[in-house]
């Protein structure tokens, strides 16, 4: 006689749903992804997806979330090269596999605002890290306490989504992201 399988429920299928999502996002994308398919693997029905997602958008936005990690801030001692290292790391990630699937969802999110919000980091807030290093950077007298704010803060990582998002380039060559350190961030954060 088989044991009787027991009915997963509440947080046990939500875990077994996202890691479902995820494995699906990583091996085929977004573009690939079907509630049928999240359903069949996780072993369940797509009414126990569409009970928490509405659609598969708002599903692989969580799923997404998932997969991302947070990312220590740097502290090397000076503003350009915290704000570089963040930079790259940012660019490491969008070049991606992840950063790829992250480019898709944001393309299917439009102008779906509380998803967009979704897509930073899960971890902390887009601006965050980059308040941390400014926070530091007004500590040892690099800019003045009038840059801290999130929108002067997050200019440089903007500018690197947009080489992504609007020019469609598979990665960003790090004189671009040096350029945008050098004449657009630390002018602007120093001339606060």
């Amino acid at each position: 006689m088989e044991p009787s399988r027991t009915r997963r429920r509440g947080a046990e299928l939500e875990d077994a749903i996202l890691q479902a999502a995820a494995d699906e996002l990583t091996e085929s994308g977004f573009a690939a992804l079907t509630m049928d398919k999240v359903a069949a693997r996780a072993g369940t029905n797509k009414n126990a997806l569409y009970r928490r997602w509405p659609n598969r958008l708002a599903l692989g936005v969580a799923a997404y979330q998932r997969l991302t990690r947070s990312v220590p801030v740097p502290d090397t001692g000076n503003l350009r090269d915290d704000a570089l290292a963040l930079l790259r790391g940012a660019n490491r990630h969008w070049s991606s596999p992840l950063g790829a699937i992250l480019r898709e969802l944001i393309a299917a999110a439009g102008g779906a605002s509380e998803l967009l919000g979704q897509l930073q980091d899960p971890a902390e807030d887009a601006a965050a890290p980059w308040l941390t290093i400014l926070e530091r950077a007004v500590e040892r007298g690099e800019v003045s306490p009038a840059a801290l704010h999130s929108r002067v803060a997050t200019v440089a990582i903007v500018l690197l989504r947009n080489e992504f998002m609007v020019r469609g380039v598979p990665t960003a060559p790090d004189e671009v992201l040096v350029e945008i350190v050098d004449e657009v961030y630390l002018p602007l954060v120093r001339s606060k």
